[in-house]
C-alpha cells in the first residue's frame, strides 16, 4: 500500500515544486500544475503540466550519462498515489546556489543584457546580432539563486568563482555546456532548436557534482520549432513564453511594472499552454503522454 503525502513532513515548496522528506537520505520531489512568469505564482494552474515536467525530466535524465539525483522509477512504491506521475523520488544532495544556464541563442534577460553592454554575463559577443540570433557558440551565463518572489541575477563567471571556488565554478560550466550541447543536437534532430535551458546541481556525500531539480523541461528551457526559425523575431515556442507574451499584451489589461498581481489566465490560453507542454514532450521524447503515468 503507497503512504499518504501527509506522512511526509514538507521540507520546502518553490514557485513550482514541493519537498518533501521520505527518510534520512531520500526527498520526494513534487511537481505542481503551477506556472509561474516574471516572478509570479499566477493563479490558475495549466492542467497536467506537473506530469509533462516530470515525464520529460525522467525521459533526459535516463538518456543523459550526467550523474543524476533519481533514487527511484516513476512508478516508485514510496511515490503517493495523489501524485503519482508528477513526483519522484530523489537523492538528498547539498544544493549549489547557482542557476546555471547555457545559452546557444540571445533572447530573454541574454539580449537585454547584450544591447545594454554587448555581453552576456561578461561573455564579450559579436556586433550586429538581433533577437533569436544563434551565437558563435553555446555560453555559460549563471544566475545566483534568488528568494521566492524574488529575480534571479545574472551575474559573470567570477562571480560564480567567488561564491562556490575555482575548482566547483569550472565544473559547473564544464557540464552544463556538455549537457546543453548534447541535448541540442538531440532536439535538433526532432526539429527543434533548443535555445537555451537552465540547470542546478547538488553535491551528494562523496562530494560529486549530481543533475537535480528538472531537467530540459518546457519550464526551463526555451525550445522553438526549426521549420521557420528565422533571427530578428521573437519565435514561436513550445515553453511558457506564450503565457509571458498573453501577459504582457493588450488583451490581459495588466501592468507588469505595478504592483499588481497578474490576472488569471483564460481557458484558451490554458488549454494552448497545456497542448504546447505536452507537443513538446510527445515531438523530443518520441514517446505518447498518454502513455505516461
Amino acid at each position: 500500500m503507497r503512504p499518504s503525502l501527509s506522512d511526509y513532513a514538507h521540507l520546502a515548496g518553490g514557485k513550482v515544486r514541493d519537498l518533501y522528506i521520505v527518510d534520512d537520505e531520500h526527498l520526494l520531489l513534487v511537481a505542481s500544475d503551477r506556472i509561474s512568469a516574471y516572478d509570479h505564482i499566477l493563479s490558475t494552474p495549466i492542467p497536467d503540466k506537473g506530469r509533462v515536467l516530470t515525464a520529460m525530466s525522467v525521459f533526459f535524465f535516463n538518456r543523459l550519462t550526467a550523474q543524476n539525483h533519481l533514487a527511484g522509477p516513476p512508478d516508485d512504491d514510496r511515490i503517493p498515489e495523489e501524485v503519482l506521475g508528477r513526483a519522484l523520488v530523489v537523492k538528498k544532495l547539498k544544493m549549489v546556489p547557482v542557476e546555471c544556464v547555457a545559452r546557444g541563442y540571445l533572447t530573454g534577460s541574454g539580449l537585454t543584457d547584450y544591447q545594454r553592454t554587448g555581453a552576456v554575463c561578461g561573455v564579450a559577443l559579436p556586433e550586429g546580432l538581433v533577437e533569436a540570433s544563434q551565437l558563435p557558440e553555446p555560453i555559460f551565463t549563471p544566475a545566483t539563486k534568488a528568494a521566492l518572489g524574488d529575480h534571479d541575477e545574472n551575474v559573470d563567471f567570477a562571480t560564480i568563482v567567488e561564491q562556490v571556488g575555482q575548482d566547483l565554478a569550472v565544473k559547473l560550466r564544464q557540464d552544463t555546456l556538455d549537457i546543453y550541447t548534447r541535448a541540442a543536437m538531440f532536439a535538433s534532430e526532432r526539429g527543434i532548436i533548443l535555445a537555451d535551458t537552465k540547470f542546478e546541481f547538488g553535491v551528494d556525500a562523496d562530494g560529486n557534482l549530481v543533475l537535480a531539480d528538472e531537467v530540459l523541461t518546457p519550464d526551463s528551457s526555451r525550445y522553438w520549432p526549426a521549420d521557420g526559425y528565422e533571427a530578428g523575431r521573437v519565435q514561436p515556442s513550445f515553453d511558457k513564453q506564450f503565457v509571458r507574451n498573453w501577459l504582457t499584451g493588450p488583451e490581459s489589461g495588466w501592468d507588469r511594472a505595478s504592483d499588481v498581481p497578474p490576472p488569471p489566465l483564460p481557458q484558451d490560453i490554458v488549454d494552448a499552454t497545456r497542448a504546447r507542454y505536452i507537443e513538446a514532450y510527445e515531438r523530443i521524447s518520441g514517446l505518447s503522454f498518454d502513455d505516461w503515468i
